[in-house]
């Protein structure tokens, strides 16, 4: 089966060795992404701004994999702060209301940088 790799241009792609997504036949993973924190419309204190961000820019990564997040059948969601969940959960509501993709919402520690308050990875599955 072919393996194809989207690259979004980080500099941690080659830093660490990783790219944003692998399609391998019709199983797609997507990396660990955080928002792009821009401190005017995606604040480093707003759980559900940084939310929409990812999700919509994990909306592009899988159209250049010629599909869409009707095909997630899974996301990883992780916080650095539980009591996130209600404005977590609304803005993935905004995308998965009617695809409903098993999910699982975890507290750790730390994420990369303090900025971050969301990471989320997302599995799919094309339907042939």
């Amino acid at each position: 089966m072919e393996r194809k790799n989207i690259l979004t241009g980080s500099p941690w792609e080659d830093k660490m060795g990783y790219c944003r997504a692998v399609r391998i036949g019709n199983i797609i993973e997507v990396s660990g992404t955080v928002a792009i924190v821009d401190g005017e419309k995606v604040k480093a204190d707003d759980a559900y701004a940084q939310t929409l961000n990812i999700l919509e820019r994990v909306e592009k990564v899988l159209e250049d994999l010629n599909t869409s997040m009707k095909d997630v059948i899974r996301t990883r969601i992780f916080t650095t702060d539980i009591t996130t969940f209600e404005a977590v959960a609304t803005a993935h509501s905004t995308f998965f209301k009617d695809i409903k993709p098993t999910t699982g919402f975890y507290e750790i520690s730390k994420l990369v940088a303090p900025e971050y308050l969301v990471e989320i990875e997302f599995t799919a599955v094309v339907a042939a």
